[in-house]
Formats: C-alpha cells, sequence, structure tokens
C-alpha cells in the first residue's frame, strides 16, 4: 500500500523533468513580459489591456490568489515586510491578480471605525498594497463589503443604523442591509471613500490607479428571506451604477459564489441544497457587471461526501457555469475563490503506524493537487479556445511564518510546505501565458493521466 506515496514523488520528478522548471528559477517578469500598467476592460468573454500606444492587447489568461490579510498587516510598519514577502512570492510564481478586502468595518484596528469615520493607519496600509502590488505587476481585485460577520460585514452597518438615533429596521434580520435607505447610505458613503481615496504612497486616486484590476460589491453576497431574487437583484442594481457613476475606469464584478436562482430554474440542481437568494444570470446581467465570479469548496459544501463524488461536483460545478458565461452571459468569468482543505487531524490520526499516518496525509494532498488540477485544467481548455473562463484565483497564499499561524483556515498555501501545488501554481502561470504564442501545454490532464499511468 506504499503506491499512493511513490506515485506522489514520482509526479514531483515528472512535472520537474518536462518543464525543468523549479520555484527558485521561475520568473514573473519572463512569464509576463515588460510594459507599463494600463486599465484592464471587458470585450465580449475576454479581458484586454490599455496600451501605451492608444489601442488595446488581450489579457490571455490569469493566475492569481486571494489574500485577504493584506491591508491589515500593511496597516503596522513594521509588519509591511510580510506583504512584500508575499507579493514577491507571487510574483516568482507568475500571479498576476490578488484579491483582497478593502474593508475593515468596527471592531478592533478597524477601517471604518463609525459610518464615514476612518482610521488613516489603517487607509494607509491599504495605500501600501496597491503601491506594493504595482512594483511587482500584480492587480488587485478589491472588495467592498463582507456578507458574513467577519471583520464587520453587513451585521456592522445594520448595527450603525440601530444605533443611529430616531432610526428604526423594520426587523432584526441582516438582509435590511440590501433594502434600509439608512443602510443603503452607509455602503455608497464607503464605496465614495474607497474610489476617491488618493493614495499616500504614489499619489493616484484609486479610481485613477490601474493597478486596480476591479472592484467587487459584496463578498459572497447572500439573502435568504428572498429566495426570489428579487431584493438582491435591486440591490445590484443600484450599486452598480453608484459604483459606475463614480469609476467609469475599473471594471465591476459583484462578488458571487455562483448559485443559481429563479432566472434558469433547471440550472438550480446544480446548487446542491443550497438557495441564497442570488441568481448567476441575473445577477450577472445587470447594467454595469463587467465579467462574473465562481467559488467553488467541494468539501466544504458536500461534508462527509466522498472526494469522487465532490469531484464529480466539481466538474459539474466549472462546465455549467463556463457554458453559461460563453453562451447567456456573454461575459468573462473566474474562478475568484477555490480550494480544499488540508486535513491536520489526518496526518496526526490514531493510526497505529507512522506508514498509516502517511497514507492518510499523502492521500489529502492528493486530493487536494485533484482540485487545483480539476481547476487550472478547466480554466486553460476554456480560455486556449476562446472561451469565457480566463483564470483561477486560489484560498489563500500565506508565509510560512509563526506569526501568521492564526491566520491558517486549512485551505491556506504556503509555497514552502506545498511543493506539488507550488508546481501545479508555477505551470497554470506559463501555460496561460504561453498562450498568445501557441506554445503546446504539457501540464493539466495529459501529465497526470501520464503520472497515473506509471507503473510504480
Amino acid at each position: 500500500m506504499e503506491g499512493r506515496h511513490h506515485r506522489a514523488v514520482a509526479r514531483e520528478f515528472v512535472l520537474l523533468l518536462l518543464l525543468g522548471l523549479s520555484a527558485s528559477g521561475f520568473s514573473a517578469t519572463a512569464v509576463y513580459g515588460s510594459g507599463g500598467v494600463g486599465f484592464v476592460r471587458r470585450n465580449g468573454t475576454q479581458f484586454v489591456v490599455d496600451a501605451g500606444d492608444g489601442g488595446r492587447r488581450p489579457l490571455e489568461g490569469i493566475n492569481g490568489f486571494n489574500a485577504y490579510w493584506l491591508m491589515y498587516l500593511a496597516s503596522f510598519p513594521e509588519e509591511r515586510w510580510k506583504v512584500h514577502a508575499a507579493f514577491r512570492e507571487a510574483a516568482a510564481h507568475g500571479l498576476t491578480v490578488v484579491r483582497t478586502w478593502a474593508f475593515r468595518d468596527g471592531g478592533f484596528r478597524p477601517l471604518q471605525a463609525s459610518p464615514g469615520v476612518y482610521n488613516e493607519d489603517v487607509f494607509q496600509g491599504l495605500d501600501y498594497v496597491i503601491s506594493e502590488a504595482n512594483k511587482f505587476k500584480i492587480r488587485l481585485i478589491l472588495s467592498l463589503v463582507n456578507n458574513f460577520d467577519s471583520f464587520g460585514g453587513r451585521r456592522q452597518y445594520i448595527e450603525w443604523a440601530r444605533e443611529a438615533a430616531g432610526h428604526c429596521l423594520s426587523s432584526d434580520d441582516d438582509d435590511d442591509f440590501y433594502t434600509d435607505d439608512v443602510v443603503k447610505d452607509y455602503y455608497k458613503n464607503h464605496v465614495k471613500a474607497i474610489l476617491t481615496r488618493v493614495n499616500t504612497i504614489n499619489g493616484l486616486s484609486y479610481k485613477d490607479d490601474p493597478s486596480i484590476f476591479a472592484w467587487e460589491l459584496i463578498n459572497e453576497p447572500r439573502c435568504v428571506s428572498d429566495l426570489s431574487g428579487i431584493t438582491l437583484q435591486g440591490w445590484i442594481e443600484e450599486m452598480a451604477a453608484y459604483v459606475k457613476s463614480i469609476d467609469e475606469n475599473h471594471m465591476l464584478e459583484v462578488g458571487l459564489e455562483g448559485f443559481y436562482g429563479e432566472s434558469t430554474p433547471e440550472r438550480k440542481k446544480f446548487n446542491l441544497v443550497y438557495d441564497m437568494g442570488t441568481d448567476f444570470i441575473s445577477n450577472n446581467l445587470v447594467k454595469g457587471i463587467d465579467f462574473a465570479t465562481l467559488h467553488v469548496y467541494p468539501d466544504e459544501w458536500m461534508p462527509g461526501s466522498t472526494n469522487r463524488t465532490q469531484m464529480a461536483f466539481l466538474d459539474g460545478w466549472l462546465r455549467s457555469h463556463i457554458a453559461d458565461a460563453d453562451a447567456v452571459l456573454s461575459m468573462p468569468l473566474l474562478v475568484a475563490e477555490f480550494g480544499k482543505k488540508h486535513s491536520p487531524a489526518a496526518a496526526a490520526s490514531s493510526s497505529s503506524s507512522s506508514n498509516g499516518r502517511r497514507r492518510q496525509r499523502d492521500a489529502v494532498a492528493d486530493e487536494r493537487q485533484s482540485v487545483y488540477a480539476s481547476v487550472y485544467d478547466a480554466v486553460y481548455a476554456s480560455a486556449s479556445g476562446g472561451g469565457a473562463c480566463r483564470g483561477g484565483l486560489f484560498w489563500q497564499l500565506l508565509l510560512g511564518e509563526e506569526a501568521m499561524d492564526d491566520m491558517r483556515d486549512g485551505y491556506e498555501v504556503v509555497f514552502s510546505e506545498s511543493p506539488f501545488l507550488e508546481h501545479l501554481i508555477d505551470m497554470q502561470s506559463r501555460r496561460l501565458n504561453n498562450l498568445s504564442d501557441n506554445h503546446p501545454s504539457l501540464i493539466g490532464s495529459y501529465v497526470l493521466n501520464s503520472i497515473d499511468s506509471l507503473q510504480i
């Protein structure tokens, strides 16, 4: 029963042999070329970048990552080296887009301490993140509020409104965030504060900074009090128009996970048991929304199911949304969050032998790699064929620093601890970059299937 461990070792060897690359030898400049940074825009199902000659060039594919913690750590000058180091590592692996939070509402060390009142130290942390990302040619997707309670979110806005003198909300439901005029004004004021902020480092207002890839209205919106989708649809329409009234340069996306709604009831079979009051089709067809997003966590969404079942779901989830982005939405699609949790519990289980613990650890590692390979193959197959799916952003990148251990959630990728994922990420960056040169791809299903066929 040692075959799985040997096969994992073989995979690493064959991949290195085929590509002749290592993390230390990978150059973001070599892979992504040189040149100035222009605004990224949508052209049908593709992304294009403003070029210096007045024209536009295609942005063939995006390999990126999530790092929600950037602004927070950068708000402490003595911690900024970690942000610099994360961008350096990301660029060295060809990662060119990061998705991160432009919110911390209330609580400890907030960005927005109360409606319209901002902590300048934290705002300067965001200034640093944007300026530093640009040095490494990494663009940013900035999310403007959280659906969940973490870092304030919708609930904090509701609490602020309840505390306002003489204001009474209609219910105790956080979904009032989408309908209450006072709460909506608080949100709009935050949007304006972010978009019109003048960076203290580079002197650019955020709305004029091309290193920002796009704005995100809200991280993973849900409105379970109205499963018809009407409430959330109205909010998206209002807020998309508001963002575009301030900033016409940057793209905008909603922040959706991808759950289908009433506009396509036949597609709701892909939602598993989830009904969130969102609608992947109608929400993304709102005027002002430039591209669609998709999140996927098969292990979290299907607890207790087998890996085979989870992988089958992942395949169907990706296929259905890519097809709809092509045929119905006619807009680019990003897999903006994906991952699979590693399992320290498996590694430290009650198995009686070190070999048993190692087999469990290797099994979990193989399953993580399969999720990444499946997402990356789907992205590449679509992008290489001129399709709508243009990139994937894994959750989440961390440094292997003890001081960051409290940010570990099981989904983190630490390059020094995840050599095979590191190679997968490297190679996805390289083959997406090579699309413009029509280079043959050596990775993905072909390589993984070839390795699996080895008799070791």
